[in-house]
């Protein structure tokens, strides 16, 4: 990561407050801005990965899913949801990138590393999988509320969209009927996603850089020591472009596991209902495995690769920039 000069000293308890604080800033707004440009996609993704138990398929795939989700829908149906994932990825994000500076802070402490060393990659990403791992709990029920909301038509297409419920709504009927607990429904999805797609996220970041910085350094002969420079735009949005790949490619049917079982609800009352127990993450695999095999746990991918790539890129060149404007 793009690593401000200050940074390299020793913090004091008020420094690493103010820099916390900075963190969550920078990374609220960076996760502002990506998610309104990639929902519509997220909103492909979801729906594709609901259907996967579904006797017949609504969807042929991710084109077929956006024109018909436009076509019947229009503009504010493919931002069906919006609000529960704008704050979402203001949350993630400001969590992501302030967990991931004190996991770091902790392994220095724990193996004795100074400020100025940086710190050898499977670190790294050993941080940020912890990063990940504490983010899962706060996304958790964020996600839930969003995936209900983005299948929402699905169960009522005849039902004006002012007749739907919103976010809130959606919210309290989780609690009134399931409880608190019942926020965090799915929650083995999110941890497992967050944990290793985390690690991947910032490791693919990290080693991007480095390698940026050192080519930059090479062919600049002025600027020997990479950490004397800073990541321009482009090369915040490279690096960015492959971690955000990483990111969906190295446990995305965990994720799928977990729309399906936040989905079951509203998709497949007749699993749901009844009092029965609620659907387990390994229960819900096999099932899915069982109906589609791998081809059905890796449903809508493609899709959220393809826009993970541009919104990832989009994350760290604002987190950067702030970064090294403000940091």
């Amino acid at each position: 990561m793009d690593v401000p000069n200050d940074a390299l000293q020793p913090e004091s308890s008020t420094s690493s407050t103010v820099r916390a604080l900075k963190d969550i800033t920078f990374g609220s707004i960076a996760g502002m801005v990506s998610k309104v440009f990639e929902h519509p996609f997220d909103l492909t993704k979801v729906r594709l990965q609901s259907q996967v138990l579904d006797s017949t398929a609504r969807f042929t795939g991710p084109l077929d899913c956006l024109y018909k989700t436009w076509k019947f829908e229009g503009v504010k149906g493919l931002y069906r949801g919006l609000p529960a994932p704008v704050v979402g990825a203001m949350a993630e994000n400001a969590s992501l990138f302030m967990s991931y500076r004190a996991f770091q802070r902790m392994i220095r402490r724990t193996t004795g590393r100074q400020e100025p060393e940086q710190l050898p990659l499977p670190l790294l990403c050993a941080a940020a999988a912890g990063a990940g791992a504490v983010t899962s709990f706060a996304l958790t029920p964020i996600e839930l509320v969003k995936c209900k909301m983005q299948v929402q038509m699905l169960v009522s297409p005849a039902s004006a969209a002012t007749s739907l419920p919103g976010p809130i709504s959606v919210l309290t009927s989780v609690v009134r009927t399931t409880g608190l607990r019942g926020l965090w429904l799915g929650h083995t999805g999110t941890l497992i996603r967050e944990t290793g797609g985390t690690a991947a996220w910032f490791g693919t970041k990290e080693y991007a850089a480095k390698k940026l910085l050192q080519r930059r350094a090479r062919l600049d002969p002025s600027h020997p020591d990479i950490r004397t420079l800073h990541l321009t735009p482009l090369e915040s949005a490279i690096a960015g472009a492959f971690a955000g790949a990483s990111f969906n490619l190295v446990l995305f049917p965990a994720d799928t596991v977990k729309s399906a079982i936040q989905t079951e609800e509203e998709l497949r009352p007749q699993h749901a209902g009844n009092g029965g127990p609620r659907p387990t993450f390994l229960g819900t695999f096999k099932a899915m495995y069982r109906a589609q095999g791998i081809r059905g746990l890796y449903a809508g991918c493609g899709i959220t690769v393809a826009r993970s790539i541009p919104s990832s890129a989009i994350i760290f060149v604002i987190y950067d920039e702030l970064n090294k404007h403000f940091g």
